[in-house]
């Protein structure tokens, strides 16, 4: 089981992830959108689709110093463990409220539009309730654990095994004696990599910076625009006789 959790279903999420978004682009290309809903309600979505992503970007941002950037490099360069912690644990928190708040903000914007509740496909539901549970374990380790609990250094054992993951020699005893909300959000990490190439998700790789704070189309009425020039006397004169003239 251990084999299987901690190095099977790693490396065969990977392979989806990879496999399924050249998939995607050889047969989905005009799919490859956010599916946007903007012309169905925008009044929630202005305030929702901005603080997920803002908070999406903070929460990926430390995720990937927290896995990628090894201990040892942050004491070398003269950052202490503690600030580390404190900035990981608050910064942490601060972006997964904001995330909370756009999420929460996206879901219920869509139970309770009925044209957007019918505009919803089973892969956006399907998606919802995995980055619900994801953004859920995430808050239970950074919120119930780091914060109000007893602590868990990650860095030293689930850090090192994601890497090692990427190394090909996978370090699978580090995960054994881990917490299990720690050992939940981790598969639920790659399992989420997997579902990735079939949602709208993929927009991401194409998305501009700009839409981290306005992530959504503007449509624009044509206010001010010059009026028609007027038709010729000739035009006038050739619809009131049927286009004959004598």
């Amino acid at each position: 089981m251990t084999t299987f959790v901690w190095i099977v279903l790693p490396y065969a999420c990977l392979a989806v992830f990879v496999l399924g978004h050249v998939w995607r682009w050889r047969h989905d290309q005009f799919g490859w959108t956010t599916h946007t809903s903007q012309l169905l309600e925008s009044r929630i979505l202005r305030w929702a689709s901005p603080l997920f992503h803002l908070g999406a970007f903070g929460v990926i941002a430390g995720h990937a110093a927290g896995l990628l950037v090894p201990a040892w490099l942050t004491s070398a360069v003269g950052v202490p463990e503690g600030l580390y912690h404190a900035v990981a644990v608050w910064g942490g928190t601060l972006s997964g409220l904001v995330l909370v708040a756009g999420l929460v903000l996206l879901i219920a914007r869509r139970a309770a539009n009925g044209r957007v509740r019918r505009a919803t496909t089973t892969m956006d539901k399907v998606l919802y309730v995995a980055l619900a549970a994801m953004v859920v374990l995430g808050m239970t380790a950074t919120v119930g654990v780091n914060l109000f609990g007893h602590g868990y250094d990650y860095r030293e054992t689930i850090a090192v095994w994601f890497r090692s993951v990427f190394w090909f020699s996978p370090r699978t005893h580090l995960m054994i004696d881990a917490p299990l909300v720690y050992q939940l959000h981790a598969v639920g990490g790659f399992l989420l990599l997997a579902l990735w190439p079939f949602t709208r998700l993929v927009h991401v790789w194409s998305a501009p910076l700009a839409y981290l704070w306005r992530p959504y189309v503007v449509y624009r009425a044509r206010r001010g625009a010059p009026p028609a020039p007027a038709p010729s006397p000739a035009a006038v004169r050739d619809r009131t006789t049927g286009g004959t003239r004598a």
